[in-house]
C-alpha cells in the first residue's frame, strides 16, 4: 500500500462542486473515487487540497489516496482517466509521502477568474468566463488588487470556512492582466474564506464600471464588521488554477501549473 499523489483538471459546469455529497449528487470526488474503485482502491475516502463549489473549475486541484498499485504512476494516470467521465482529467501523478495531505500541507493557492469583453453572447467563451460590456476600466480594478496584497482581515469578502475560524488571510500576488478580449485577475494566497475570491471580483468590476468607489472597497479590507453587499462574480468565471507545496516539489513536476492549511476553496 503507497499514498499517491495527483493532479486534476475539470470542467465544473455540470457538477455540483467537488465535495461529494448525497448519493446520485453529481460531484467531483465522487467521480474520482468511482474511478478509483474501479482500479481496486477500497478506501473511504480521498483527501483533496479543498473544494470548490459548483460551477468553478479546476487545472491543479490535487488529490492523494492509499492504493496498492503494482505498475507504474503513469500506468496509474492512464487507468483513472480511462474510468474518468471527459469533464474530468487526471494531469499526472506520482508517489507520495505517508504522511502527505493535499489541504494541510497546501503552501499556496492561486485562482484565475477570467471576464470576458465582448457586446453579444459568445457561449463557447462563455462557459469559463463572465462577459461584461463596455468593457471596465483597469486602473481602479489594479487599485483595489495592490490593496489586497499582504496579511489582512478580509471578513468583508467572506465567512470563515470553519464556524469560528479567523478570517486571516495572507495574499502573495493578486493583479488583472488584459489581453485578447479579455480580462484576467490572478490571486495567490495561502488560504481563501468561502467565496472570497468571487466576492473580491464582484467588487474590482463594480469599481471598473463606476458603480463603486475604489477607496470604499479598500476600506472594507482589515474591517472585519463590514460587508460587501453586491452580488457575487459568477461560478463559471473561476478556475484553480494551481496549489503549491513545500519541500515536495511542484506542481510542475507533474504536467501542472504551481494553496493553505485552513481554508476551503471557492
Amino acid at each position: 500500500m503507497a499514498r499517491y499523489q495527483s493532479i486534476i483538471a475539470y470542467d465544473g459546469t455540470e457538477f455540483s462542486g467537488f465535495q461529494r455529497q448525497a448519493a446520485g449528487t453529481l460531484t467531483v470526488q465522487a467521480a474520482i473515487e468511482a474511478s478509483l474503485r474501479a482500479i481496486g482502491w477500497q478506501g473511504e475516502s480521498l483527501l483533496a487540497a479543498g473544494r470548490t463549489d459548483a460551477g468553478v473549475h479546476a487545472r491543479g486541484q490535487v488529490v492523494a489516496y492509499d492504493l496498492d498499485w503494482a505498475h507504474s504512476a503513469e500506468a496509474l494516470t492512464a487507468a483513472l482517466n480511462a474510468n474518468l467521465p471527459d469533464s474530468i482529467g487526471v494531469k499526472g501523478t506520482q508517489a507520495a509521502g505517508d504522511d502527505f495531505h493535499p489541504r494541510f500541507q497546501a503552501r499556496s493557492r492561486c485562482y484565475h477568474y477570467r471576464l470576458l469583453l465582448a457586446p453579444t453572447r459568445d457561449p463557447l467563451a462563455e462557459r469559463y468566463a463572465w462577459r461584461r460590456w463596455p468593457g471596465p476600466d483597469l486602473k481602479p480594478m489594479r487599485a483595489v488588487a495592490t490593496a489586497l496584497i499582504g496579511r489582512h482581515d478580509f471578513r468583508a469578502f467572506g465567512p470563515a470556512p470553519i464556524e469560528g475560524g479567523h478570517t486571516l488571510r495572507m495574499v502573495f500576488r493578486a493583479e488583472w492582466r488584459s489581453g485578447g478580449g479579455r480580462l484576467t485577475f490572478e490571486i495567490a494566497a495561502d488560504a481563501f474564506l468561502q467565496h472570497m475570491v468571487r466576492r473580491i471580483v464582484a467588487a474590482s468590476v463594480a469599481a471598473g464600471e463606476g458603480r463603486a468607489r475604489v477607496d470604499e472597497i479598500v476600506g472594507l479590507i482589515d474591517a472585519p464588521q463590514a460587508r460587501w453587499q453586491g452580488v457575487l462574480a459568477p461560478a463559471r468565471g473561476l478556475t484553480l488554477q494551481a496549489v503549491t507545496y513545500d519541500n515536495r516539489g511542484s506542481q510542475e513536476d507533474l504536467g501542472a501549473d504551481p494553496a493553505a492549511s485552513d481554508g476551503v476553496f471557492e
